[in-house]
């Protein structure tokens, strides 16, 4: 199998159908085999429900139904450790970054790259519809802050919506220690200590102005790279 689709998914039951149906209309005219993998983390909500029920237009999709949130880092983990195909993506349960990305990503592939990431910050990138100017803000100065400590050259670590190969993603994710928002800081500081090569790319993304992510969380990624940072200090990693 060619490519394994991760969503992990919490509280998306408004949202999660328009999701799976585009990524239906755009996996189901490729010419390789796929899966889609919806990972729910412990919704309160009928996500679970709504995912069950839209099997009967994929086939191929599996539900991962955990009955306590656990937090994104450790559901994308959940999936990438459970899906099957030679490529992994895991991607936002709102498709503020449309599957059709992939058509640009998979020119990345043939270059020879490990992994490629979806990028606001690189050339070429559009926003439809931009966000609050202290989340901007906010966005910006921390990723000046994961570039001082962790990964320098990389511009935007934070979009849901990365693709890894199988051997990138069995050697990585099964190391990661961070449940929630600092995941994505860690798999990319990971990946460039073993080597993988990481590529990043514009995209176009749509943001609805509906964020589910708390402020704090800001903080808390702030935090966990400082964590990340000492975690390769002194090895725990054990690379």
């Amino acid at each position: 199998m060619k490519l394994s689709v991760i969503i992990p998914a919490y509280n998306a039951e408004k949202i999660i159908d328009s999701t799976l149906e585009s990524v239906r209309d755009y996996l189901s005219k490729q010419p390789y085999d796929w899966e889609v993998l919806v990972v729910n983390d412990g919704s309160k909500d009928k996500t679970a429900e709504v995912v069950e029920n839209f099997k009967a237009q994929i086939p191929n999709l599996r539900l991962i139904d955990n009955k306590e949130n656990q937090g994104k880092g450790w559901v994308v983990r959940q999936g990438m450790m459970e899906a099957k195909g030679e490529w992994r993506l895991f991607m936002d349960d709102d498709n503020s970054t449309t599957i059709n990305h992939l058509d640009r990503f998979w020119a990345e592939v043939e270059r020879g790259n490990d992994i490629v990431i979806a990028s606001i910050a690189a050339k070429g990138a559009r926003i439809a519809r931009v966000e609050k100017f202290y989340k901007r803000l906010l966005g910006k100065l921390g990723n000046l802050w994961i570039q001082f400590w962790v990964l320098p050259g990389i511009w935007d670590t934070q979009r849901g919506f990365k693709l890894f190969s199988a051997r990138a993603a069995t050697t990585i994710f099964p190391k990661l220690t961070i449940k929630r928002w600092g995941f994505d800081v860690e798999v990319l500081a990971l990946a460039r200590k073993l080597g993988f090569k990481i590529k990043e790319v514009p995209i176009d993304w749509r943001n609805e102005g509906v964020s589910r992510v708390k402020p704090t969380a800001y903080l808390q990624v702030l935090w966990e790279v400082l964590k990340i940072r000492w975690n390769l200090w002194v090895n725990s990693y054990k690379l």
